[in-house]
C-alpha cells in the first residue's frame, strides 16, 4: 500500500487548496459531456463470467429513411439524451422510401458476431460505451453487458462489489447476483461518477495520458487528502472524495464543509484504506460540516509519545459544536492512554455513527459530553482500556443495537448528569459492570442484554438514577443490579436470572422502583435490601432461586407489595437484624423452607399476603423479632402456619390460618406474641400449640374445626387467653399439661368432641367468665390420656 505523509509544519495549517493539474487541450468541437443521467438500460443476461451472447447473423428489418435525411442523421449521439431509447424521427411530409443500409453499417449492426462487438466495446471507456448504446437496439443490449461495466467499475473505484449510493449520506455494498436490477455495476457507476479520487502516484499518470482517459474529464485525481479537500473549487466537484487503498499519515484533516469521503478498495474496504495521525486528532469535524460523510476506512490515532501530558486533548475522531456528520463502516483505533477514540462534545454536536468498530483502544471508546447528542447504531465497541462508552455532563445520545463487550473496564458509564437512550444493545463480558450510572446520571436502557459481567450487570450509585426497562440481565458474577448510596433508579419489566450471586442488591441507603421483573435462578437472594435502603418492590416474580426470594437485613426497609415469590430453596422472604419492611398483598408460596422468616430482631409489617404450600412454616418469628402480621392467609403448609420461638414476639392480628399439617400457630421457648382476631381453623393438627415456656396473649380469636386441641398449653408455658371462641374441634377445646399454667378470661368453648377443657394434675388455671358448653362427654378418652375433663362454666380444677 502507498504511504503519504504531510510535510512537517510548526503550526496547524488551514485547508490546502491544490491547483488543478493542467488539463490536456481538447478539440473545440468536443463537448464537455457527462455520463447520461439514466445510465441504466436493458441487459439480456446476468453478469456471469461467460458471455451470455451467441454468434448470430440475424438480419434486421430494413430501415425506412426519409429522402430529406441521410441514413445516420436520425440517431443522436449526445449523452444528454435518454439512454436506451432511440430519439423519435421528425415527421416530414412526402412519401418515404425503403433504402438499404450502407454496407459498413449493415455489417457492424447485423452481421458482426456478438463476441467481436463485445471485444471492441471492452476497449471503450464509460462515456463512449454510453454513446455506442445509442446507435441501435443491439448495441444498446451489448453495451450494457454487466461484465463490461464491472471491468470499468473496478478500474475506477476498485470495489469488488457494487457500492450503491441512492441518496446523500447513504452507502452500502450489494451482492450483484441478488440485486433486482440487471446491471448494478452500471447503476453504481452512475451514482458515484462525479467525484475526486485520492490515489497516490496515479494523478501524474492520469493527467499525462489525455488520449487514454479522454471522456473522464469530470474526474479529478490527487495524491493527498489535503489536496482533495482543497480542490473543492473545481467547477464539477460535487463534494464526493474517494480515498483509495493506502496508508495516509499525518495529514491535517479538518472538515468544515459538507463533503463526502469514502474509502475505495477491493475486498474489505475499511481494512485497506488507513488514515492515521501521530501528533494531532486524526479527523476533526467543525461547524459547517453538518451533512459531511466519512465511511469505509480505518481511522487511527497513534502518537509517537504515549505520555498523557502531550495528548490530553487529542482523539482519533473529534466532533465539535453544531455539526452532524455521518461516520459509517469505519474502524477506529487509538493507542493514546488519555482522551478517547471518538469524542463528541458541545451543544449541537449530533453525529450519526453507524456500523463502526471502536475496539482495542488504550482509553475510552466513545465519549459523549457537554450537551452533545447523536445517533449511534450497529457499532461494535470492544476491548477498550476504559469504558466502551462514556456519557457525561448532559450528553444525551441515542444508542441502538451496539455490541459492547470484553471491555477492560465498564461497558457503558454514565455520570455527572449524563443521559441517553440505549436500546437493543448487547453488553457482555466487561471486567466491571456492564452498565454503570453515577452522580445524577439518568439514562434510559430498553431491551438490552447485559450479561456475563465479571462483576455485576448494572451498577447505580452516588445518587444515580435511570430507567432500565425490559432488559435481559443474566449470568453476571455478582448481582444483576446493584443500587447504592442514595440512588433511585427504575427497574421495570426486566428478566434478571442465573446470576452467580443475587438478582437485585440494594444497599447503603439505596432506593429505587423495582417493578414487574422476572427474577429467577440466582445463586443468592432474588432481591436483597440492606443498610437503611428503602426501595419500592412490586409486581415482581421472584422464583426458583438457589437461595431465598427476598432478603431484608441490616436495618433494611422498603415497601414490598403484590409480588409473587415462590419455589425458592430457602425462605421466600427473610427479615432480620433490625429491618422494618412493609410486605403487602404478596403471594408467597411453594417454597422449599419457610414462607416469611423474621429473626434476630427482624421487624416490619406483613399484611394482606397469601402465604401457602411451604415445606416448613408459613411464617417464623424468632430471637427478638417483633413484626406486625395482619390480614394474611396462611395455609397449606406441610408444617405449621406461624411458628414463634426463641424469644420471638409479634402482633398477629386478623389473619386466617388454615389447612396446615401441624399447628396453626406454635409458640415456644420464651416467646411472647400477641394474637388477636385471627381465624385458625381446619388444621390437620391443633389450632394453637404453646409449650417450652411459651407465653403470649390470645385475644378474640376464632379457633375451630382443628384435628387436635384447639389450644394446647404444655411444659411450663403461661399464656393469657381472653375472649376467644374455641369450637367444633375434633379433640379438646383447651388442653393444659406438664406444669403449664394459663389465664382464661371470657372465652367461649363449645361443641368440641373431647370436652371443653382438659387439665393435667398439678395444673393451676386462673379462670374468669368462661363459657364451656355443649362439649361431648369424653371422660374415658380423657382418663386414658391422664387428664381430667372440665365441662361446667364454673368448674374448679381438679387437684
Amino acid at each position: 500500500m502507498n504511504s503519504v505523509r504531510a510535510s512537517n509544519v510548526s503550526r496547524r495549517p488551514r485547508r490546502v487548496s491544490r491547483p488543478r493539474p493542467v488539463q490536456p487541450e481538447r478539440n473545440h468541437q468536443e463537448r464537455d459531456e457527462d455520463v447520461p443521467a439514466d445510465m441504466v438500460a436493458e441487459e439480456s443476461g446476468p453478469g456471469a463470467q461467460n458471455s451470455p451472447y451467441q454468434l448470430r447473423r440475424k438480419s434486421l428489418p430494413k430501415r425506412t429513411v426519409c429522402p430529406t435525411k441521410t441514413n445516420m442523421e436520425g440517431a443522436s449521439t449526445s449523452t444528454t439524451d435518454n439512454f436506451g431509447h432511440r430519439p423519435k424521427r421528425p415527421r416530414v411530409s412526402g412519401k418515404c422510401q425503403d433504402l438499404p443500409a450502407a454496407p459498413a453499417e449493415q455489417y457492424l449492426q447485423e452481421k458482426l458476431p456478438d463476441e467481436v462487438v463485445l471485444k471492441i466495446f471492452s476497449y471503450l471507456l464509460e462515456q463512449d460505451l454510453c454513446r455506442a448504446a445509442c446507435v441501435c437496439k443491439r448495441f444498446s443490449e451489448l453495451a450494457n453487458d454487466p461484465i463490461l461495466w464491472k471491468r470499468l467499475y473496478m478500474e475506477v473505484f476498485e470495489y469488488t462489489r457494487p457500492m450503491m449510493h441512492p441518496e446523500a449520506g447513504k452507502f452500502y455494498q450489494i451482492n450483484p447476483e441478488e440485486y433486482e436490477q440487471p446491471n448494478p455495476w452500471k447503476e453504481s457507476f452512475q451514482q458515484l461518477y462525479k467525484g475526486a479520487h485520492v490515489k497516490p502516484g496515479f494523478a501524474e499518470h492520469f493527467y499525462s495520458n489525455p488520449a487514454r482517459y479522454k471522456g473522464r474529464d469530470n474526474m479529478f485525481y490527487y495524491d493527498t487528502i489535503e489536496d482533495a479537500l482543497g480542490g473543492g473549487q473545481e467547477p464539477h466537484f460535487d463534494g464526493l472524495i474517494f480515498v483509495h487503498s493506502g496508508i495516509y499519515t499525518d495529514e491535517w484533516i479538518y472538515i468544515e464543509s459538507p463533503i463526502t469521503m469514502i474509502g475505495a478498495a477491493p475486498g474489505k474496504v475499511a481494512e485497506k484504506v488507513i488514515i492515521e495521525n501521530t501528533r494531532d486528532s486524526t479527523f476533526v469535524f467543525m461547524e459547517g460540516s453538518e451533512d459531511a460523510y466519512v465511511g469505509y476506512m480505518t481511522i487511527r490515532f497513534n502518537p509517537d509519545d504515549k505520555s498523557a501530558q502531550h495528548h490530553n486533548a487529542h482523539h482519533c475522531l473529534e466532533i465539535t459544536v453544531n455539526c452532524s456528520p455521518i461516520i459509517d463502516h469505519c474502524i477506529i483505533r487509538s493507542t493514546c492512554t488519555v482522551g478517547s477514540a471518538v469524542c463528541v462534545s458541545g451543544q449541537g454536536a449530533c453525529p450519526t455513527i453507524k456500523h463502526c468498530n471502536i475496539s482495542d483502544c488504550e482509553n475510552v471508546g466513545l465519549y459523549i459530553t457537554d450537551h452533545a447528542q447523536g445517533i449511534y447504531e450497529d457499532n461494535e465497541i470492544s476491548n477498550n482500556a476504559l469504558a466502551g462508552i462514556w456519557v457525561k455532563n448532559h450528553g444525551n445520545p441515542i444508542i441502538r443495537r451496539n455490541h459492547i463487550h470484553h471491555g477492560r473496564d465498564v461497558g457503558v458509564f454514565t455520570f455527572d448528569h449524563g443521559m441517553g437512550y440505549f436500546e437493543s444493545c448487547n453488553i457482555h463480558r466487561n471486567r466491571i459492570a456492564g452498565f454503570e450510572v453515577k452522580a445524577y446520571a439518568n439514562p434510559t436502557v430498553v431491551r438490552c442484554e447485559i450479561h456475563h459481567g465479571q462483576t455485576g450487570g448494572i451498577y447505580v450509585h452516588e445518587k444515580g438514577r435511570g430507567q432500565f426497562i425490559e432488559n435481559k440481565i443474566y449470568a453476571n458474577n455478582f448481582a444483576g443490579v446493584w443500587i447504592t448510596s442514595n440512588s433511585d433508579p427504575t427497574i421495570r419489566g426486566n428478566a434478571i436470572f442465573n446470576g452467580n450471586q443475587g438478582g437485585v442488591y440494594i444497599f447503603g441507603d439505596g432506593r429505587g422502583l423495582i417493578e414487574g421483573n422476572d427474577i429467577y435462578g440466582n445463586a443468592l437472594a432474588g432481591i436483597q435490601i440492606r443498610t437503611n435502603s428503602c426501595p419500592i418492590v412490586r409486581h415482581n416474580k421472584i422464583h426458583d432461586g438457589q437461595h431465598g426470594g427476598i432478603y431484608v437485613h441490616e436495618k433494611g426497609q422498603g415497601v414490598i407489595e403484590e409480588n409473587e415469590v415462590y419455589s425458592n430453596t430457602l425462605a421466600g422472604v427473610w427479615v432480620t437484624t433490625g429491618s422494618t419492611p412493609v410486605l403487602r398483598r404478596n403471594r408467597i408460596h411453594s417454597g422449599k423452607q419457610v414462607g416469611v422468616y423474621f429473626y434476630d430482631n427482624g421487624h416490619g409489617v406483613l399484611e394482606d399476603n397469601d402465604i401457602y404450600n411451604h415445606m416448613y412454616s408459613g411464617v417464623q418469628i424468632r430471637t427478638g423479632s417483633n413484626p406486625k402480621i395482619r390480614r394474611n392467609k396462611i395455609w397449606g403448609g406441610q408444617n405449621g402456619g406461624i411458628l414463634v420461638y426463641n424469644s420471638g414476639l409479634g402482633f398477629i392480628e386478623d389473619n386466617e390460618i388454615f389447612d396446615n399439617a401441624m399447628a396453626g400457630v406454635w409458640i415456644k421457648t420464651d416467646s411472647n406474641p400477641t394474637l388477636r382476631r385471627n381465624k385458625i381453623h381446619d388444621g390437620r393438627d391443633g389450632g394453637i400449640c404453646i409449650f417450652n415456656g411459651g407465653r403470649g396473649l390470645l385475644e378474640e380469636n376464632d379457633i375451630f374445626r382443628n384435628a387436635q386441641a384447639g389450644v394446647l398449653i404444655s411444659t411450663n408455658s403461661h399464656p393469657v387467653l381472653r375472649k376467644n371462641r374455641i369450637f367444633d374441634g375434633f379433640a379438646a377445646g383447651i388442653e393444659i399439661t406438664n406444669h403449664a399454667t394459663a389465664t382464661l378470661e371470657g372465652n367461649q368453648i363449645f361443641n368440641n368432641r373431647f370436652g371443653g377443657l382438659f387439665l393435667a394434675s398439678g395444673v393451676n388455671v386462673t379462670m374468669k367468665d368462661n363459657k364451656i358448653l355443649n362439649n361431648q362427654d369424653a371422660i374415658e378418652k380423657a382418663v386414658s390420656r391422664g387428664v381430667t375433663p372440665v365441662t361446667q362454666q364454673t368448674a374448679t380444677p381438679s387437684v
